[in-house]
């Protein structure tokens, strides 16, 4: 038997400044996950460690606690989670002057 996965894209192409965070994804049924996070153009300023947010109606959330640095232009990081609940998203606090144009793609398999 071959296990259930989906890969789902939460943000394509955005840039994000200020209070930034992905569309949230209804992830309950898996047991794990893989966030990735590419630069699409080269990050401006100082850039924030995006944290994994988790939320148990997608609607309030809190950090999770693990944490993605924004990569270099072209470059992609990961985050591995395993224990998140119901539902996920990636959310960041960029300072005055800073900002990201990012893809992230969340990979689950059941």
């Amino acid at each position: 038997m071959l296990p259930e996965n989906i890969t789902a894209i939460l943000a394509r192409n955005e840039r994000w400044e200020g209070a930034a965070a992905t569309e949230p994804f209804e992830a309950g049924w898996s047991r794990e996950a893989v966030l990735f996070v590419r630069s699409l153009k080269a990050p401006e300023g100082a850039q924030p460690a995006l944290r994994v947010q988790i939320s148990p109606d997608g609607m309030h959330w809190l950090d999770e606690g693990a944490t993605v640095e924004v990569p270099a232009e072209g470059e992609v990081a990961a985050v591995r989670l395993a224990h998140f609940g119901n539902w996920l998203r990636l959310a960041g606090q960029f300072d005055a002057g800073s900002a990201a144009t990012v893809l992230v793609t969340l990979h689950l398999k059941a």
